[in-house]
């Protein structure tokens, strides 16, 4: 994406209600971006930012040296909040593995860190004891929690510090998440529906849950829709829709096939955001 469209797409976002942001995250297609353009990327975002939100730069790797390496980068970018470190991939390390991984990254810089648990990409699970174990260091102050077990996130949500956060991963089990006490959601949704998604998120932690439950009803079906193909397809198929960004991917991802594009365009059709009118007549757009 050009520079231009990116500081376009970060002030839709921040104009949207979005309470923080994300570049470099797995919707950003880090794994593929040099370590150039991935700096770069979380400076232009930091940039257009402009101290308006928080930012978190996804910060990932299976090497503990090069991890480190990298978030002293990160570190060096005025203006930038935290970082946002996965589990490391591939290597598939127990929790003693993951502990050490996660405490000489935060032990390398003085930035918070927010931990992101997602075994069905990384191929390993951060348990909640070790979270408990991790919440003990000073600048790791929370966990982008994308296990999809409910069980074991309500485990780490009743276990963890009360200035510990646990955010939602995933958009589908956003409501749950935060039911149970969750502080927030990593949205792949809000990247297409800023508004819709901040809305409901904030009606959720206001306890305005008729709010919530409506939005989310009726954005559900596009929440599951981004993933009816390898993610972030699906998604950036739609923002090219809504005229938001260009449909282009890097190998190994491709864009989505003609069959889930049609499904797409008939879903974002229905909701109105063509055109920023619902279905129902009702503006969208307030969200």
């Amino acid at each position: 994406m050009a520079e231009s469209a990116l500081h376009a797409l970060v002030n839709w976002q921040i104009e949207s209600g979005i309470e923080f942001l994300v570049p470099c995250g797995t919707t950003g297609e880090a794994a593929t971006l040099t370590e150039q353009e991935w700096l770069r990327v979380v400076e232009i975002v930091v940039g257009a930012t402009s101290g308006r939100v928080p930012v978190f730069a996804g910060c990932t790797h299976n090497a503990t040296h090069e991890a480190v390496a990298r978030a002293r980068k990160l570190a060096k970018i005025h203006g930038l909040t935290g970082i946002l470190t996965a589990n490391p991939f591939y290597n598939k390390p127990g929790q003693e593995g993951q502990y050490q991984h996660f405490k000489a990254i935060a032990e390398a810089v003085e930035l918070p860190i927010l931990l992101y648990n997602i075994p069905s990409r990384t191929g390993t699970n951060l348990e909640p004891a070790t979270v408990l174990r991790l919440a003990e260091i000073k600048n790791i102050i929370g966990v982008k929690e994308s296990s999809g077990n409910i069980a074991q996130i309500t485990e780490l949500i009743t276990t963890v510090p009360r200035h510990f956060k646990v955010l939602a991963g995933d958009d589908s089990l956003a409501l749950p998440v935060m039911a149970l006490g969750g502080s927030g959601l990593v949205s792949v949704a809000s990247n297409a529906v800023p508004a819709q998604m901040a809305r409901m998120v904030r009606s959720a932690l206001d306890n305005d849950w008729v709010t919530a439950r409506r939005i989310n009803r009726q954005f559900f079906r596009l929440m599951q829709a981004h993933f009816w193909e390898p993610s972030p397809a699906p998604v950036k198929a739609v923002l090219a829709m809504l005229g938001r960004g260009e449909d282009v991917l890097r190998l190994p991802m491709v864009p989505v096939t003609e069959s889930t594009r049609r499904k797409l365009e008939r879903i974002i059709g229905e909701l109105g955001l063509f055109a920023g009118v619902g279905p129902t007549g009702e503006d969208l757009r307030m969200f």
